[in-house]
C-alpha cells in the first residue's frame, strides 16, 4: 500500500526541522511542493531550501504542483473553503496516483504543523473517502508559528493559572476578544483585526516572517502601536508580495487567582 507522510516543516526556519521530520523526508521517494504562484515564490523555495539541506536520499525526486487559488466568499465563507479543498483534494489524489509506486511513499511538506489551522489532513479525508485510491497516512509534527512567536518575543503563551484561545482574525473581527480567554492567539489575520477592537489598553505581541532573517516583531500596548503595526505589516506585504504572521493580545498585568 502507498504511504503519504505529512511533515510539520516549522515556520520558515530550516532549523525548526526536527530529527524526525528529516527522517521523513529521506524516507519519501517522492517529496510533493506546491507553488502558490508568482507572488508566493518564496514559500516554494524555503521548501526547496529544506529539501536541499536535509534530504540525502539519492532516489528521492521532487513533484511540484499549482494549488489553485482559493476564491472570495461567497455565497459563503464555509462553502467557498469546501469547494476549494474539493478542487485541491482532485489535485492531491492526482498526485499519489500518478507519482507513487503501490508501495512507495510520497510526503507533502507541511508549514508549522499539520495540526493547527492547515487543511492538508481533512483533505487526504477527502481523498481517503472518495475510495479510488487506498494509503496508509503518518503525520510528523512541527514548530508553529505560535512557538516561533512566543520565543521570537522571550514570553511564555501563558499566565499562571490562564487559558489560552486560538483564534483566526476573521473571528476576532465578529466576536471581539472572548472574556474567558486570558490570552487569544490571532492567526490568517489579512486585515489587522486588532484595530477594531475598541480596548486599546490590551497588550499586542505581533510577528511577520517568524523565524527567518526577515523576521518583524513589534510589541506594546494596541493604542500605542497598533497603527504602526498595520503600517509595517502593509510595507512588508507590498515589498515581498506576500506575509505570513500572527500575534498574541492579553490584557496587562497578571490575572488575579482566587
Amino acid at each position: 500500500m502507498r504511504k503519504l507522510l505529512v511533515i510539520g516543516i516549522g515556520a520558515g526556519n530550516p532549523d525548526h526541522m526536527t530529527v524526525q521530520a528529516i527522517s521523513g523526508l529521506n524516507r519519501a521517494d517522492v517529496l510533493f511542493i506546491p507553488d502558490k504562484g508568482a507572488g508566493k515564490t518564496d514559500l516554494a523555495e524555503l521548501r526547496r531550501e529544506i529539501c536541499d539541506r536535509f534530504v540525502t536520499n539519492p532516489k528521492s525526486r521532487r513533484v511540484e504542483f499549482d494549488v489553485p487559488v482559493r476564491a472570495e466568499p461567497a455565497p459563503s465563507y464555509r462553502s467557498t473553503v469546501d469547494d476549494w479543498h474539493e478542487a485541491i483534494a482532485a489535485i492531491y489524489e492526482g498526485l499519489i496516483r500518478d507519482e507513487i509506486a503501490e508501495d512507495g511513499c510520497g510526503a507533502f511538506l507541511i508549514w508549522g504543523d499539520p495540526s493547527l489551522y492547515d487543511s492538508a489532513l481533512r483533505i487526504l479525508e477527502r481523498v481517503r473517502l472518495r475510495g479510488n485510491i487506498a494509503f496508509e497516512l503518518e503525520v510528523i509534527p512541527g514548530i508553529t508559528a505560535i512557538q516561533a512567536l512566543a520565543a521570537s518575543h522571550k514570553m511564555a503563551l501563558n499566565r499562571i493559572g490562564d487559558s489560552i484561545l486560538i483564534t483566526t482574525g476573521r473571528r476576532l473581527t465578529e466576536e471581539g476578544l472572548a472574556g474567558n480567554a486570558g490570552s487569544t492567539v490571532v492567526m490568517l489575520d489579512g486585515k489587522c483585526a486588532f484595530n477594531k477592537l475598541d480596548d486599546r489598553d490590551v497588550v499586542i505581541h505581533w510577528g511577520a516572517y517568524l523565524g527567518t532573517p526577515d523576521e518583524i516583531i513589534l510589541s506594546g500596548l494596541l493604542g500605542d502601536v497598533g497603527a504602526e503595526i498595520e503600517k509595517v505589516r502593509e510595507e512588508a506585504r507590498r515589498d515581498k508580495g506576500w506575509i505570513m504572521d500572527t500575534y498574541l493580545l492579553r490584557k496587562p498585568g497578571e490575572p488575579q487567582g482566587d
